[in-house]
């Protein structure tokens, strides 16, 4: 599992997301010191948040977004908290199943 901090582009999307969340204060808060992990090793996109809570499980979903890929292919994005409240997972699918070639800037 390769650990690493949020690239600005993921940073952006996230403050954007969480702009209108109900926890957005306390998980903004959080995003400087966040480490993450890519999802699908190789592919721009989706991440999983890590954390020192043990048996961390998908919660529930807190934003949702869409944009355009580079070649014009949507990216569909889904936010999730875990079952106590924090990040849990960063969800972007491209809607031909390729991978994402950039996040813009938001």
């Amino acid at each position: 599992m390769n650990q690493r901090p949020l690239h600005l582009p993921e940073l952006g999307l996230l403050i954007y997301l969480l702009r209108d969340a109900p926890e957005a204060e306390h998980l903004l808060a959080a995003l400087h010191t966040v480490r993450v992990t890519e999802v699908a090793v190789g592919a721009t996109g989706s991440l999983r948040f890590l954390s020192a809570t043990p048996h961390r499980r998908l919660g529930q979903q807190i934003a949702t977004t869409q944009f355009l890929d580079e070649d014009g292919v949507p990216v569909l994005v889904s936010l999730y908290l875990d079952q106590v409240g924090e990040l849990y997972e960063l969800d972007c699918w491209k809607v031909d199943d390729t991978p994402v070639k950039r996040i813009p800037a938001f």
